[in-house]
């Protein structure tokens, strides 16, 4: 029998049903995001074609953009996302940089408080990503996954996960030029390294405390802009004035 230290770290071993080899990632996580995303279909519909409506009317059609993602298993999937950038723009990169040009005024808007990713929604209901899960990668990145980085394609992609809070304001990150350059350069290993500690992490407890603590980061984000935005125009005024 075992006695002293190694009683006690026996005792805190991780569970055999937790992390992504679990019964919840396998099988009690699908169940409850089917269940809430039909839902929440029902309820954000009117919402997204108020919205792209706007779009429309800013920049034409489509309203939506589906680019390829590397998914659960490794298979790759198309992600909803409400359009914020002008028509062809990610011919120009994949990641958005500071002040990007590319993004329309209506995007800007949306980007502010995640709007843009509403229709996400319907990927949750398709299974091909969840609500609270490792942010989905461009191909590139995900095909180059290596050692415990598959680890990550072990669970869904999601909304937002620990990386989505950590880089809330990547674009502030990444900076107004390279921003694909800095992404790999600053961004992309340590991303990997929470998507890794959420794969390895996966409860419903996890998911939840990553749901509120987005909510609370998506909120303080969108105060955060609307006062920096109010103090521009401003002084904006002020100087027309002078």
């Amino acid at each position: 029998m075992r006695t002293g230290p190694e009683a006690s770290a026996s005792l805190v071993q991780t569970p055999v049903n937790a992390g992504y080899k679990g019964l919840y990632n396998r099988v009690v996580k699908r169940c409850v995001d089917f269940f809430l995303a039909l839902l929440a279909s029902v309820i954000v519909f009117p919402v997204i074609l108020v919205i792209g409506i706007f779009i429309a009317i800013e920049d034409g059609f489509p309203i939506f953009y589906t680019p390829l993602r590397g998914g659960y298993r490794g298979k790759p999937f198309r992600i909803f996302k409400l359009r914020t950038m002008h028509r062809g723009a990610d011919k120009f990169g994949g990641t958005t940089a500071l002040n990007d040009p590319r993004i329309t005024r209506v995007g800007k808007v949306l980007r502010k408080v995640k709007l843009d990713e509403l229709p996400q929604i319907y990927n949750v209901l398709l299974g091909t990503m969840s609500f609270v899960g490792p942010r989905p990668e461009l191909l590139k990145y995900t095909d180059a996954y290596r050692g415990e980085e598959k680890l990550i394609l072990e669970v869904r992609p999601g909304i937002t996960d620990f990386s989505s809070i950590e880089f809330i304001s990547l674009d502030e990150i990444v900076g107004a030029e390279n921003a694909d350059e800095h992404y790999e350069k600053y961004v992309l290993h340590r991303k990997n390294q929470l998507r890794i500690r959420y794969a390895r992490e996966v409860s419903f407890r996890t998911d939840i405390s990553l749901f509120l603590k987005t909510l609370k980061c998506v909120g303080t984000k969108a105060i955060r802009t609307a006062r920096r935005d109010s103090e521009a125009n401003a002084d904006g005024i002020h100087n027309v004035k002078e």
